[in-house]
């Protein structure tokens, strides 16, 4: 029993870090699409600095983290079958989308993947559905987070054109694009600070979980301050690293697909455009880290190039991929919830409840 509970252990942290390598090649083009497509990096640049800043971002809180090791579902009902079920929905939605090259959001991916899988298991009543809890943040942030980004992003747009009004606009661009490698360090940077943090709480929980169980009577091989930091919902240190080198390995593998639609095919932007843009999203997403909500930083992004687009009016926006990118976002939590639930069917025959 005590092996069983270990292997599942393991296979729970690969996954989850698997997860997160997915989500880096997944959302690179949060944070540096916008300066591709502008030519304000090169695409090896960009993606070298989006990897190395992931990492930083990841390592400077675990405030989100512990929003979902705690705040998603009722501890009773966590186990490792139901976390491994809810790592596997996700990832099948982040490939399926990036095959697609379509935005999606990876935290409403996760978020969705545990519904689903402790609805299969334990019932739907497992989950903390109550005001303040982390569904509750989450639905309230999927509605918030993209108009907050549009918003912001549009009037820092506005403010721009109104300031320098009288300036040319390739001497402005020419100056906007060294502040845009600024911009989106910024972006990636404030990335790292929000999504590598799932994993670390779906692993925190994974812990938790496993310490459960040593604590009627079965050996633990864990140390005690890995099990208490574990069982109050903040991610041990080796968690920490190990999920901030995951982001940032995937994101130095890029995800062309995915720049390519949010940077050229939605709205074509100028390098002060790509600055607005990544101000506007590094601000929103610090913000929502600081107080623990797992925002999505795709929704963000995506929404703050919107912002920017309609600020030169409605013409500048490719319409047609943004009703792609909202379908993609409006299916996001149902599509993988049901990948969730069908994964926990087949996984707990084999793998036990």
């Amino acid at each position: 029993m005590h092996d069983t509970s270990l292997y599942l252990l393991i296979l729970v942290v690969i996954s989850a870090l698997a997860f997160d390598f997915i989500n880096g090649f997944h959302d690179t083009a949060n944070a540096i699409a916008t300066c591709i497509s502008t030519r304000a990096l090169s695409i090896r640049n960009a993606i070298l600095m989006a990897a190395g800043l992931n990492f930083v971002g990841a390592l400077i809180s675990t405030h989100v983290a512990k929003t979902i090791g705690t705040g998603i579902v009722e501890p009773w009902a966590i186990t490792q079958v139901v976390i491994v079920s809810a790592l596997f929905g996700a990832i099948f939605w982040d490939l399926l989308t990036w095959h697609f090259g379509i935005p999606s959001s990876s935290s409403h991916a996760i978020i969705g993947g545990l519904i689903g899988a402790v609805g299969a298991g334990k019932g739907f009543d497992a989950l903390k559905w109550g005001w303040g809890g982390g569904i509750y943040k989450t639905l309230l942030a999927i509605i918030i987070s993209p108009l907050l980004g549009t918003f912001v992003a549009f009037l820092l747009m506005v403010g721009i054109f109104w300031i320098f009004r009288k300036n040319h606009p390739s001497p402005l661009n020419r100056k906007f694009k060294k502040l845009q490698i600024l911009s989106a360090a910024f972006m990636a940077f404030s990335h790292g600070s929000n999504d590598a943090q799932k994993s670390m709480g779906v692993i925190t929980m994974a812990i938790a979980s496993y310490m459960g169980l040593a604590a009627t009577g079965h050996p633990s091989i864990l140390p005690s301050v890995v099990s208490s930091s574990a069982a109050r919902g903040i991610p041990p240190l080796w968690v920490i690293i190990a999920c901030a080198l995951a982001m940032a390995a995937g994101t130095a593998l890029g995800g062309w697909r995915i720049i390519k639609t949010v940077g050229t095919d939605f709205v074509k932007l100028q390098p002060v455009h790509g600055f607005c843009a990544e101000t506007s999203s590094a601000a929103v997403i610090l913000t929502a880290s600081a107080m623990g909500i797992p925002i999505s930083t795709t929704h963000v992004i995506t929404s703050a190039i919107l912002g920017v687009g309609l600020s030169q009016g409605r013409r500048k926006v490719n319409w047609q991929v943004g009703i792609r990118i909202v379908w993609a976002w409006v299916l996001t939590i149902p599509a993988s919830a049901a990948a969730g639930y069908v994964a926990y069917d087949i996984l707990s025959p084999v793998l036990g409840k």
